[in-house]
């Protein structure tokens, strides 16, 4: 396991600043994660920042609160792609999943796949602290239903963060074919490895440099 290779590098602080993304961009070069993960008005710098290497550029998507229309996270999409995103983390209408409306999480989600097209990859942020297990379980199928290459917990902005149990419903759900990303509140290469062995195949972090240095040191 090429750990590095598993990270998303991120930071979504409300309050982050230019340097703080060109931090961000070159200790993703520095320590090879796989990307760096910002806010969309972030996207241009950052894909400035990291030109000519291979990490790649995610942003987000209705966030944190996953309250916005479809057609404003399908125009939020369309407008960081444009901007440089390879990836895309959209935040479901949590909302709607508690209201256990599936039809519409599906048809949320294929909006803003088809607003950037079948090349960029599309994660979708289910927010897991806030739903039921069963919740979970719909979500990440409606989710696949819509297009989704990835479901993700969490946004890193709600009561709670990444599960080990979470990772595995959303594991059991979707199968082997589509990415189960952890996010929210990993600190430490335990919990990396625990939420990797429970399904993970990315995972996305702010404390990413610790735990690699943390490695370094073993």
């Amino acid at each position: 396991m090429v750990v590095s290779k598993l990270i998303d590098h991120t930071n979504l602080n409300p309050d982050a600043r230019l340097e703080d993304i060109r931090k961000l961009c070159e200790e993703a070069k520095v320590y090879g994660f796989f990307s760096v993960c910002v806010n969309p008005a972030f996207v241009k710098a950052a894909k400035l920042c990291l030109e000519g290497s291979d990490v790649k550029v995610c942003t987000v998507v209705g966030f944190p609160l996953g309250a916005s229309l479809p057609s404003i996270k399908a125009a939020e999409a369309a407008q960081a792609v444009a901007d440089g995103a390879d990836e895309v983390d959209m935040v479901q209408n949590i909302s709607m999943a508690k209201e256990h409306d599936w039809k519409y999480i599906a048809n949320e989600v294929y909006a803003v796949r088809k607003a950037i097209g079948k090349d960029i990859t599309l994660k979708v942020i289910l927010e897991t602290c806030l739903l039921t297990d069963e919740e979970i379980a719909f979500s990440s199928r409606a989710s696949c239903e819509g297009g989704a290459d990835f479901v993700k917990t969490s946004t890193g902005f709600s009561k709670g963060g990444a599960t080990v149990n979470a990772v595995k419903i959303m594991r059991s759900t979707v199968g082997p074919y589509i990415g189960v990303k952890a996010s929210g509140g990993i600190h430490t290469y335990e919990e990396l490895k625990a939420l990797v062995k429970a399904g993970a195949t990315r995972i996305g972090c702010s404390k990413s440099v610790p735990i690699m240095e943390s490695l370094r040191q073993k």
